[in-house]
């Protein structure tokens, strides 16, 4: 089989199920920054730290294919002639959201109380888990935008939604941890 299959030279790609919609159609905009958020948390994962941040980021990353494939299928092609869900497999379940909550709670357990803002930047791998929380962000608004129009899980959008929170948090971990200096923003008088 080739990557390359010429069937979106005209600017369209199909969706999970065949139906076809133009490349910059909001549920393709929305799975494609999922993927990208993916790849940087890839990038996050293949930097030095502890193993424990690596098993979650993979599977965060699990998380984000799952959600891709959700958001890669149009509500009329989420069932089956036979009433079943086609990906009944798949999905964002409670615990997902759960796992990262705990794992915010126990990094946080770690930290000085935040009394401000921080600046992102400090260390290489710190600044990638920010730029991951803005990617995390951004995939979670489009997405918002495309449940104004379409059928979309209310759990994706939590689950963006807490795993942006998740990503800042591992930046203030890891910035404790690698011993880099995290700067407050103090706004001037």
């Amino acid at each position: 089989m080739k990557v390359y299959t010429k069937t979106g030279d005209k600017g369209t790609t199909a969706l999970f199920g065949g139906t076809r919609v133009p490349k910059d159609h909001a549920r393709i905009e929305s799975y494609g920054t999922v993927d990208e958020l993916n790849s940087y948390i890839g990038l996050i994962r293949d930097q030095e730290m502890d193993v424990h941040y690596k098993e979650i980021l993979i599977e965060i990353q699990d998380r984000l294919f799952t959600i891709g494939a959700l958001l890669a299928t149009p509500p009329e092609k989420e069932v089956l002639k036979n009433g079943k869900p086609r990906l009944q497999k798949l999905g964002i379940i409670e615990s997902d959201i759960t796992l990262l909550e705990k794992e915010i709670d126990c990094m946080e357990a770690a930290l000085p109380q935040m009394t401000h803002f921080v600046l992102p930047g400090g260390h290489t791998t710190v600044s990638y888990c920010h730029i991951a929380r803005c990617v995390c962000r951004r995939a979670e608004r489009l997405v918002v935008h495309l449940s104004h129009n379409e059928a979309v899980a209310d759990v994706v959008i939590i689950y963006l939604n807490r795993l942006s929170d998740y990503l800042f948090v591992l930046a203030r971990k890891l910035s404790k941890d690698l011993h880099a200096d995290e700067v407050q923003w103090i706004p001037r008088k």
